[in-house]
């Protein structure tokens, strides 16, 4: 039954997969005239279909577009994967709740259970296209906008930001030294990643290490490299990262955890600008820019002893201070929206949108964790929230709790209170709990509550709350 309707040249190309001919008449009557419709047997067909052609939706009939619904469920799993924008509808003869549940999982928007009507049928396609239509009208939008407010993978406006672009365009033409400070979760590879990015090394290599994530036995070889039989289980000759770092950039991460014998060797390699692989002679040229990060005091640490001054002046030639999240507020609906739709587009889901008291409550948090804590949250609520609209109770209860736009949400509810009926509830809690406290004498409760026995009497004969 392969094969194309007669439809309107300019419309919006849509795949009907079934093989029950029976459905024809009603797609030729409500759905050809609207809609340019191509007709194929199976999910199986579509999916070669749609590598030579884009399609807007497509409709598949569970019965009967493959051996079973099993396998045409896994077929609508691939063709989410293809394509993430595509409408996918569904229809099943079965009242099976499970086949629509896993339907449903698979990426399918809509369900209807056959017999159905086929006017119902188009304004439900119809609804669901304009749908998606806005869905990647607003993507769009807000692509626009973080590409006007980043720059270089960095994501802000704030001026704190723009101080910082202006810091990594002004050091990235040279090859100085750069030292770059901030709190964990700022970014501070992404501003190493952007640095080099703008200089004229950008095409040579960019080799990072984080010096804290290898154990000290470790550290020397990472870094210098060593020869054949340098040492046991030393098999072969490798070269280390700062020699793989020649003629580009190495990057070292939490520099302010290498140990005080690491250091010296560091510092020789800058000075000399050789290195030397374990167990070899001969020392090897090399040209590299470095770039280091710390979020500790190194100041305080030159002052204990564990770390060389000499090595902390040789860092320090141009620090850049990354600022946190905090003191860069008007930044967070910016980032939320950039990590809320490359999470959505990861996992292939619709586009998820944020409650007006969500983003008070997420800008009113301290983020003690930076940005990096506030893309855990977005992508732990792109995964764990089943709705498209992201509500306070989603929220984590940490965030929750030292909010105080959420007190103020959770006093006030969306659709109001009755006060007399709050005050009400108010007064008997702390009647109960004052009672309860004295052991049911109502004269050491009113003492307690610090009112009259005469009023406490009359609390407790209004409420009916017995002592």
């Amino acid at each position: 039954m392969p094969g194309a309707l007669m439809s309107p040249a300019t419309a919006l190309r849509i795949c009907i997969a079934t093989r029950d001919a029976a459905l024809l008449p009603g797609v030729q009557e409500s759905l050809a005239s609207v809609f340019h419709i191509t007709l194929v047997n199976t999910c199986a067909e579509f999916l070669s279909l749609l590598e030579e052609t884009p399609f807007e939706a497509v409709i598949i009939d569970l019965d009967t577009a493959g051996e079973s619904s099993e396998e045409v469920i896994g077929r609508l799993k691939e063709l989410r994967q293809v394509n993430g924008d595509m409408v996918m509808l569904a229809f099943t003869r079965s009242y099976n709740k499970r086949i629509r549940r896993r339907a449903e999982q698979a990426g399918v928007e809509d369900f209807l259970v056959s017999p159905f009507n086929f006017a119902d049928l188009r304004e439900l396609l119809q609804h669901h296209l304009e749908l998606r239509h806005r869905e990647i009208e607003d993507r769009a939008l807000r692509d626009q906008v973080l590409t006007r407010c980043s720059f270089c993978g960095l994501i802000g406006r704030s001026e704190p930001m723009r101080r910082l672009y202006d810091a990594i365009s002004r050091v990235a033409q040279g090859s100085t030294t750069v030292l770059l400070r901030g709190e964990s979760g700022t970014g501070k590879e992404l501003v190493a990643q952007a640095i080099v990015a703008c200089s004229p090394r950008r095409d040579k290599p960019l080799v990072s290490v984080n010096c804290s994530a290898l154990p000290e036995t470790l550290i020397e070889s990472e870094l210098f490299g060593h020869e054949k039989g340098a040492y046991t289980g030393a098999h072969e000759s490798r070269p280390g990262q700062i020699e793989l770092a020649h003629g580009g950039t190495l990057f070292l991460d939490e520099i302010g955890n290498l140990g005080l014998e690491m250091q010296s060797k560091l510092l020789r390699t800058l000075e000399q600008h050789t290195v030397q692989r374990i167990g070899s002679k001969v020392p090897k040229r090399i040209d590299f820019r470095l770039i280091t990060a710390t979020n500790e005091d190194l100041e305080a640490a030159v002052h204990s002893g564990r770390f060389r001054e000499d090595l902390y002046y040789r860092i320090n030639v141009v620090p850049i201070i990354l600022p946190p999240l905090r003191e860069r507020e008007a930044d967070i609906p910016l980032l939320i929206d950039h990590f809320l739709s490359f999470y959505c587009r990861a996992n292939n889901l619709p586009l998820k949108r944020l409650d007006a008291d969500v983003l008070e409550i997420l800008e009113d948090y301290h983020w003690p964790g930076n940005v990096r804590e506030l893309e855990n949250v977005v992508q732990r609520l792109v995964l764990m929230v089943p709705s498209d609209v992201i509500h306070a109770r989603h929220l984590p209860q940490h965030i929750l709790c030292n909010s105080t736009a959420k007190n103020e949400a959770l006093l006030i509810p969306e659709n109001g209170i009755v006060f007399d009926e709050e005050m009400a509830s108010i007064e008997v809690a702390y009647l109960q709990a004052a009672l309860r406290r004295t052991h049911g004498k109502k004269r050491a409760a009113a003492d307690l509550l610090h009112i009259e026995p005469r009023r406490m009497k009359y609390l407790c004969h209004k409420y009916h709350v017995r002592g």
